[in-house]
């Protein structure tokens, strides 16, 4: 679908300010519903770089249109909250606001958009997800407009039920995704097998993961990528913690070895990592949430799409305290050069990954195109 069949070719001038919850200027308290403004204020946004897209009217002081627009930081998106007062109006003024940003994609919570709305302006229905990440209380429905040449494939979105499944869940929306796992298999008892045998307690090491997923899926051609030969993702716990976890990284190599899992010992570049998607490949990359969220835990993704800049990845978490939700984690366009910082992990600056190149590849949704 053309964007530019959906949306007015002029889009209205707007101006953009930050979103202060506290002390919201009157024109945008006249637009906003209480109910809406409720939701706005109710969790601490502050980190997701909140602010207003606002159309003003005629007399350049009311407003007649507005949207409360977030993001995750270093990543190639924006988030429209919620559209109020004129909603096309709005929605066009972000759509221009983010094509000045050069973003790859614009997404928008399904919280009072209904389908009418999306589809008008441009926008495609996500699935709903099959699971929501604990704690989370993302919207029902979400929609998507992507900004830039390309075609990605929509894998469900499935949230991980506990803090520590992200390595198990990505490894099982990659099967399904490829058409080697059919949906209805992916629930929590399939999450927690697979992470019962990759675990290096409580988290998923590379080698581990890349064992277990050879072991629930001996046709897939499974690779473990991993440029260190020492124990990884341990530096936290003290020193007689790491020393038994270590010992299970040992033994996981050895099954590696005895199964035919290669671990590759190079540095896995974005340049590869993009060359696998061509293949239809997956590629689960164990990066850093700093970036993203602001601290520095380990966690996997699942890189499976790319757009001209930026590569397309599920998250299987989302911050509920900082109002994101399953909408941002689904479908997320990060640049290349702010995922390869965030998977270069500290301290030494080693990248974990596990490719995946399946027998029977196959989309598992029909192809979502990216406008222009």
């Amino acid at each position: 679908m053309s964007s530019q069949q959906e949306m007015p070719l002029r889009p209205p001038k707007s101006v953009v300010v930050p979103y202060e919850p506290d002390t919201p200027p009157d024109r945008l308290a006249r637009l906003v519903p209480h109910e809406v403004s409720e939701r706005w204020r109710a969790v601490d946004r502050s980190a997701h770089a909140p602010h207003i897209v606002a159309v003003p009217g005629d007399d350049g002081e009311d407003w007649t249109a507005a949207a409360l627009v977030t993001a995750r930081p270093d990543t190639a998106y924006l988030k429209i909250v919620d559209a109020v007062g004129d909603v096309q109006a709005a929605v066009a003024a972000v759509v221009a606001h983010a094509r000045r940003r050069e973003l790859a994609q614009l997404k928008w919570e399904g919280w009072t958009a209904g389908p009418e709305d999306a589809v008008a302006a441009g926008f495609a229905a996500l699935s709903p997800p099959l699971t929501q990440p604990e704690g989370a209380a993302g919207p029902a429905a979400g929609y998507v407009r992507w900004l830039r040449d390309g075609v990605v494939t929509a894998p469900p979105y499935y949230g991980q039920t506990t803090h520590f499944t992200c390595g198990a869940v990505t490894a099982l929306v990659a099967q399904v995704h490829a058409g080697t796992l059919p949906w209805e298999a992916l629930d929590r008892q399939a999450e927690l097998t697979l992470w019962r045998d990759a675990t290096n307690f409580p988290a998923c090491e590379p080698v581990g993961l890349g064992v277990a997923l050879r072991r629930a899926r001996p046709s897939s051609r499974v690779t473990v990528h991993l440029d260190t030969d020492r124990p990884v993702m341990l530096d936290h716990y003290p020193s007689s913690d790491q020393e038994w976890r270590a010992l299970l990284q040992r033994t996981s190599r050895t099954d590696a070895e005895r199964i035919g899992v290669p671990i590759d010992p190079r540095h896995l570049s974005l340049t590869e990592i993009r060359d696998a998607i061509g293949r239809q490949e997956h590629v689960l990359l164990l990066l850093s949430l700093a970036g993203m969220q602001g601290f520095d835990v380990p966690h996997w993704v699942l890189c499976h799409g790319v757009v001209p800049g930026a590569v397309v990845i599920e998250d299987p978490w989302a911050n509920a305290a900082t109002g994101d939700t399953w909408v941002d984690a689904h479908l997320l366009p990060v640049p290349d050069p702010s995922l390869d910082t965030m998977s270069t992990m500290s301290p030494e600056g080693f990248r974990g990954a596990v490719t995946i190149s399946h027998p029977r590849r196959r989309a598992a949704s029909p192809a979502a195109p990216a406008d222009e």
